[in-house]
């Protein structure tokens, strides 16, 4: 029952992504990254796709302790990823997309860490195949992810030094 509320849980996200692409852009954003957006789409289509395929193809025995303590950290990091959207309300994207004028955000998770999003994304990464023992897409995603994460950092972090100077 995990996969499908998961995946329901990216949709609805896609739909408030789109939602707010069209606010920003309305409002004059300006869409950075764009070159490394597909990539982070098939990454993350192929990471839930790899969770499914690993339990179909693999025989892992079930680990009540490492279930249930993924299954937790799967809950915690989906509380806290709408937190995130909640709080950035119409500037949340998935997409870079920056508003010339708007402040930036500073409450919220963001009070504590810049990108509490991508923290999110990593512990998912690791958590949610583990609720299945899915640890070779587990192992996969975290790789390319971080491989990812280093080029849409770096584009948001200039993006956001962009946006805040004077």
């Amino acid at each position: 029952m995990v996969m499908p509320l998961i995946t329901a849980g990216r949709l609805l996200e896609v739909v408030v992504a789109r939602r707010n692409t069209r606010w920003a852009m309305a409002r004059g954003g300006v869409e950075f990254g764009r070159g490394h957006y597909p990539v982070m789409v098939v990454l993350h289509i192929a990471f839930l796709a790899g969770i499914v395929v690993e339990i179909a193809l693999a025989s892992r025995p079930y680990v009540p302790a490492l279930t249930w303590t993924a299954l937790t950290i799967v809950f915690l990091a989906n509380l806290v990823r709408w937190w995130c959207v909640q709080t950035l309300g119409p500037q949340w994207n998935t997409r870079v997309i920056i508003v010339p004028g708007l402040p930036l955000i500073t409450h919220g998770p963001y009070r504590w860490l810049r990108h509490p999003n991508y923290v999110i994304v990593m512990a998912e990464g690791i958590a949610l195949p583990l609720v299945y023992g899915a640890w070779t897409t587990a192992l996969l995603f975290t790789v390319a992810n971080a491989a990812l994460l280093s080029v849409r950092l770096r584009t948001e972090n200039s993006a956001l030094r962009l946006a805040t100077s004077p």
